[in-house]
């Protein structure tokens, strides 16, 4: 069991089937990569239209898709192609296109994200506390991914290409687990302390980057992003990012400030550590303790970055 990884086992008379679950698939320095959970699965049924029925048409189509076009490089099992599908409620046309626009993406940003490997941003694992993901799935069972972009961000060592590429690669990882690939993930951007430092990493190409990427061509249904401890200076922040949000994306942005019993009602309070008011004790771990996990997943990572349009 991890430092902060056991749930509390008084989960108050309002938990749910869900939260039971998530106590269970809770609690690991790892990647998850086992079969969905009956949970899981009932609500892919509902909400993605994943039946026998529909995946096995779904797959089919899609590998006539990949076949036809002939411009993408991709794996065509169904572990592969279940990473595009879910995320577009098994339409086959949107998840081909989806593959498109992930291909474009890595060829637009070869420079940054071409051979990104763990290796690459060491120090920024092991020496800073950038990037964590939360030992415990929220009440619906999400990951979350905690990024500390104020007093934290050492912007002297660690430059706004590190922080994306770190993004990029636990991007990877949550892709390989099929509950997250149906339950989906949630973003905490955590600003405290914030100053002009970070916010001159914050610029309009970094904006730009990394809302195309989460937008256009990210495999992960992203559920929410939630903003919190943000300072007055976040207003600059904010006017950059403005201009290249899509409708959708910004529906699911919640802004906390300091004040976090909304965050309660939509993670639970019972998964959260003291910082966000949780009944969780302060965060004693970091993306240190995940760097094992993310080596571990070398092989994976490295096949990722293989795949894209054909040369």
């Amino acid at each position: 069991m991890s430092k902060q990884g056991r749930m509390q086992e008084d989960s108050t008379s309002t938990s749910s089937s869900e939260t039971s679950d998530s106590t269970e698939m809770s609690g690991r320095f790892r990647q998850q990569t086992e079969p969905p959970s009956p949970v899981a699965v009932a609500q892919a049924e509902k909400e993605l239209r994943e039946t026998p029925e529909v995946v096995a048409e779904s797959l089919k189509e899609l590998r006539a898709l990949l076949e036809k076009d002939g411009t993408l490089n991709f794996r065509t099992d169904d572990e592969v192609l279940l990473i595009f599908l879910r995320p577009c409620k098994f339409y086959a046309q949107s998840a081909f296109e989806l593959m498109g626009r992930v291909a474009d993406f890595k060829v637009k940003h070869q420079a940054t994200i071409g051979n990104c490997m763990p290796d690459e941003e060491k120090q920024a694992w092991l020496e800073h506390k950038i990037v964590n993901v939360l030992v415990d799935r929220d009440q619906h069972g999400r990951r979350v991914l905690i990024a500390n972009l104020g007093s934290l961000w050492d912007t002297k060592n660690i430059s706004g290409d590190t922080v994306f590429k770190l993004f990029y690669l636990i991007h990877i990882l949550a892709m390989g687990e099929p509950e997250g690939q149906i339950r989906g993930v949630v973003v905490v951007l955590d600003f405290d302390g914030l100053g002009m430092k970070q916010v001159a990493q914050l610029t309009p190409n970094f904006s730009l980057r990394l809302l195309s990427f989460i937008q256009e061509a990210m495999p992960l249904r992203l559920k929410e992003v939630h903003i919190v401890r943000q300072p007055f200076i976040f207003n600059i922040v904010w006017k950059v990012f403005t201009p290249f949000l899509q409708t959708k994306l910004k529906s699911r942005i919640t802004f906390h400030s300091n004040k976090f019993g909304q965050l309660h009602t939509m993670l639970g309070k019972h998964m959260l550590p003291a910082e966000y008011g949780g009944d969780l004790p302060p965060l004693d771990y970091s993306s240190k303790d995940w760097y094992p996990t993310i080596k571990e997943c070398e092989a994976q990572i490295e096949e990722w970055n293989s795949w894209g349009r054909k040369k």
